[in-house]
């Protein structure tokens, strides 16, 4: 089926609108008058509408005029942003971006780096998505994201993904200052952690098995859906667990949180930046040098 409506007609009508008269669009488009009033009256025949009225000198909108222009100024705004990716994307800069952050990360760093970024190219729609462990992998790996940050590597390296290493990650054992582990001798042997109830972050992993790290509790977790909703249940004293020690120095400062020794040790994790190699994007390569420069604290 072929509609009668195209981008001509509805930026006649948008210059209609704005300037008051057809003399007064037809200057602005560099048309004549009688090109300008032949465009309205075979739209009005083909859709066998009223647009306009007159009242005096003054072209004015119809109710049909006005429902026809509202949603074809939204066509015309798609139209310009997609000439506009268009040509970014032939220049080299991707028109969308999206970030995957893990949530072992606070999403505080990325803020300035955005309002740096848009000092540059303010037009690029930017996305930011929470992963948890697993998913910050399938992110990349299912094209979910084309950064991810604070991932860790694969344990079979996956060919096509470049990693830069950006932090490291110290785990304590952390509970509320109620909890009965909080009065019990130190260090915490793993057989009395495993009588508590340990809370857990959901692997945000789609297509593949959840993961689970540094749970010793035989008892049922509680499970919630980020880093800091972990925080808070914790703080909460709703069970015990590991928490990044650069998340929560505040909180043990303020004996909001208790961290506990334990016999067994927990070892660094090593936070990456990962991408694929074959993403050659100029919004890929300005993120990389810019968290290559910033130090994560």
């Amino acid at each position: 089926m072929k509609y009668p409506i195209t981008l001509d007609a509805l930026e006649v009508l948008d210059a209609i609108d704005r300037k008051g008269s057809f003399a007064a669009a037809a200057n602005e488009l560099f048309r004549v008058p009688s090109a300008i009033s032949y465009t309205v009256q075979k739209l009005e025949q083909d859709l066998d509408v009223v647009l306009f009225r007159k009242e005096g000198r003054k072209a004015v909108l119809t109710e049909a005029g006005k429902v026809l222009l509202e949603q074809g100024r939204e066509i015309l705004e798609a139209t310009e942003r997609l000439a506009i990716a268009a040509k970014k994307t032939h220049s080299g800069w991707e028109p969308v971006f999206n970030i995957a952050i893990d949530t072992i990360l606070d999403f505080d760093f990325i803020y300035p780096l955005i309002a740096k970024f848009y000092e540059v190219l303010p037009d690029i729609e930017i996305n930011i998505y929470e992963e948890v462990l697993g998913g910050s992998q399938e992110a990349i790996t299912g094209n979910r994201a084309d950064l991810v940050i604070g991932t860790g590597v694969f344990p079979t390296p996956n060919q096509g993904i470049r990693y830069q290493e950006i932090r490291q990650v110290e785990w304590i054992f952390t509970v509320a200052p109620g909890h009965p582990l909080s009065q019990a001798p130190l260090p915490l042997s793993r057989q009395l952690i495993e009588q508590h109830r340990f809370i857990v972050i959901r692997d945000s992993s789609r297509n593949q098995a959840p993961q689970s790290h540094r749970v010793f509790s035989k008892r049922p977790v509680l499970s919630v859906p980020s880093m800091s909703e972990k925080i808070n249940a914790l703080s909460a004293g709703l069970g015990a667990g590991f928490l990044p020690a650069h998340r929560i120095r505040h909180l043990l400062e303020q004996g909001l949180l208790v961290s506990l020794p334990v016999e067994d040790a927990i070892p660094v994790d090593h936070l990456h930046i990962a991408w694929k190699t074959s993403n050659k994007g100029k919004v890929l390569r300005w993120f990389i040098e810019q968290l290559s420069r910033h130090e994560f604290v």
